[in-house]
């Protein structure tokens, strides 16, 4: 029996390429090498592995007349054109729920860290700092206001685990969720206003593009803090640097950047920041669970059977 055909695009995960590899012939970023091979091979692709940062333009879904599926490993998909690929009838999947409670975990530990100067209170130990006086003090966590920017699964999760520490929490996202609990705020600079800690983990795309802007910045305010763990595209990277120059807001605490894996030099210099390398569901359990449900996907379409976690767009498609 002959083996079904997938196309791997740029920055798929090894442990999805390797389960990949045991059942289906893998053409690992063949679109990049050669142009002419590429079209005689395109005809048979079934399906395409991506990651959560890999571009799928319409340009490349045009060459593909037989493909079935787009399986991401990842939860963002803001690199796909899925409305090119609802168009074309191709199935969008990506690995929502898996990377919940890690992404939530790093959240809190982002907070803490930016508020307790942790990264720093361990650099001062190890520089041997310590002998020649006490680090600055910190700024209490427990019982502080927290604003979430996104309210889906992973800001639910988050919420969960600040009303632990007592925070009182506010939320703004596309629509208010009533029995969610929480204090709904229209615009992310109105929610701003209200907190000492931003946090920011809503989708990535042009629709959330620079949502947190200078605007939203100077809201938030010289005793706020700013932390990012949905993608670099939502937080104006230069309005950020500038109010942190200026002492415009107190700090920020940042897993993603605008032009991963660059960060710019001006943002590793700065003192109160707290910077981690798009690291958030990175846990061997959760990489793994990960991997095993954008192979489930890529199984299950290819053969004929319902896709297990379509993105949205395509779970609205299929209703029509």
């Amino acid at each position: 029996m002959l083996k079904s055909e997938i196309l791997a695009v740029a920055k798929v995960h090894p442990l999805y390429l390797k389960a990949l590899k045991e059942v289906f012939v893998v053409h690992d970023c063949a679109h990049e090498a050669d142009a002419t091979c590429f079209a005689q091979l395109a005809p048979r692709i079934l399906g395409l592995a991506a990651g959560g940062e890999s571009l799928v333009p319409s340009a490349l879904l045009e060459q593909l007349p037989n493909l079935k599926l787009v399986s991401v490993f990842g939860v963002g998909y803001d690199g796909i054109d899925v409305q090119a690929a609802v168009g074309r009838g191709v199935m969008v999947t990506h690995t929502p729920g898996v990377l919940t409670d890690d992404v939530a975990d790093l959240a809190m530990g982002l907070m803490l860290s930016l508020s307790r100067n942790i990264a720093q209170a361990d650099h001062y130990v190890r520089a041997g700092r310590w002998p020649s006086g006490p680090m600055p003090l910190g700024r209490k966590f427990s019982g502080a206001r927290l604003g979430i920017v996104g309210l889906g699964r992973i800001g639910m999760a988050i919420a969960q685990r600040a009303l632990a520490f007592k925070m009182s929490i506010a939320y703004t996202g596309r629509s208010e969720k009533p029995g969610s609990g929480f204090v709904f705020y229209p615009s992310a600079a109105q929610l701003a206003a209200e907190v000492d800690f931003l946090l920011v983990i809503t989708p990535g795309g042009q629709g959330t593009r620079h949502l947190v802007n200078a605007g939203v910045l100077a809201a938030l305010g010289p005793a706020g803090y700013l932390i990012n763990v949905a993608r670099g595209s939502v937080v104006d990277e230069q309005a950020l640097i500038e109010a942190l120059q200026s002492g415009g807001i107190a700090g920020a605490a940042l897993d993603v950047f605008a032009d991963e894996p660059n960060v710019p030099q001006v943002l590793r210099d700065m003192p109160n920041l707290v910077l981690t390398p798009h690291m958030a569901s990175a846990t061997h359990q959760t990489r793994q669970a990960m991997a095993d449900l954008a192979f489930a996907n890529m199984q299950a379409v290819l053969a004929g059977r319902p896709a297990l976690t379509p993105v949205p767009e395509c779970l609205l498609g299929h209703r029509h």
